[in-house]
């Protein structure tokens, strides 16, 4: 059997949590944008391509050899940047490639009025970005029938983790316990979208997967425990109806579902930080809570 080797486009958080899982006789590449970022990837054991949206001869090379493609690039405007650049590449120039896992997103569900949905339920984005993501996944799917090779679509909930989580947020005064009546919200922590990567590449398995945990909860929940965790007195509860937010940030609270993760734990895939309680007590006692340098620049409301 032809060895493997990963290709990821987008080595970000995700990525290089994937790639620190890795056995060491495994070669792992992947992109950035910036060759500022390539002691961060090679830390991570990575070997660092620059992708700007367009193939350079060395990615080319490298991708002639992948076996398997993990792609974690948002869409934007003109669609999916990796299948603009790469489509044709992938169709005819990766004779190796036997699988391909793209990173998407619960998003695309829509709003469920806080109901129970697994992967079966009805996708209804609203216009912009989640509508984007499900047009790209519906490209990449598209794309793997063509080429008859298994493309594993993963939506993802929101993400956490060493050096993006509660206890960072209270650390440095940005945390916030916003109410908002019945809602609530999924999480993932990243180690466990690392797992999920893993298993699914190397079972070679297609189809949609929730990878997200078994318990969506208020966000303030979350924060109030990781004050209590930290011995730190939680922020004061905001009402959402008189909260200052980015319309981005707004735009999180008009959707509501609890999310179910039943088709990859139908293939024997148990997640490792199954709720926030398990995830923030891991991280409290290991002390990887605080991460390695990691900045994060996401929306208050995917920090929980």
């Amino acid at each position: 059997m032809t060895e493997q080797t990963f290709f990821i486009f987008g080595a970000g958080y995700s990525g290089k949590a994937f790639a620190q899982m890795r056995p060491q006789s495994l070669s792992v590449a992947g992109t950035t944008r910036s060759q500022d970022k390539f002691p961060a990837l090679e830390a991570a054991g990575i070997e660092p391509f620059v992708f700007d949206g367009h193939l350079t001869p060395e990615i080319r090379a490298q991708l002639a050899r992948t076996t398997h493609l993990v792609v974690s690039a948002a869409p934007g405007d003109d669609g999916d940047p990796v299948l603009n650049a790469a489509r044709e590449a992938i169709t005819h120039d990766m004779p190796l490639l036997r699988w391909i896992g793209y990173l998407s997103t619960v998003g695309v569900y829509g709003d469920h009025g806080g109901a129970w949905i697994d992967e079966t339920a009805t996708c209804r984005p609203k216009p912009g970005r989640s509508t984007m993501r499900l047009e790209a996944e519906q490209a990449w799917h598209a794309l793997g029938e063509q080429i008859a090779r298994p493309v594993a679509i993963l939506r993802l909930s929101g993400i956490y983790g060493p050096g993006r989580n509660a206890f960072v947020n209270l650390e440095n005064g940005t945390a916030k316990r916003l109410v908002k009546k019945d809602q609530v919200f999924n999480r993932i922590h990243v180690q466990d979208i690392a797992s999920a990567l893993w298993f699914l590449a190397e079972g070679d398995y297609g189809g949609v997967f929730n990878v997200t945990d078994d318990e969506p909860a208020p966000p303030q929940d979350v924060v109030a425990y990781a004050a209590e965790k930290m011995g730190v007195a939680p922020p004061p509860e905001i009402p959402f109806e008189t909260a200052q937010l980015s319309p981005m940030a707004r735009s999180f609270y008009g959707e509501n579902k609890r999310v179910a993760n039943t088709a990859i734990k139908a293939l024997g895939f148990a997640f490792g930080m199954s709720n926030y309680r398990k995830a923030l007590d891991s991280m409290w006692a290991d002390g990887s809570w605080r991460g390695e340098g990691e900045s994060d620049r996401r929306s208050p409301i995917r920090q929980g």
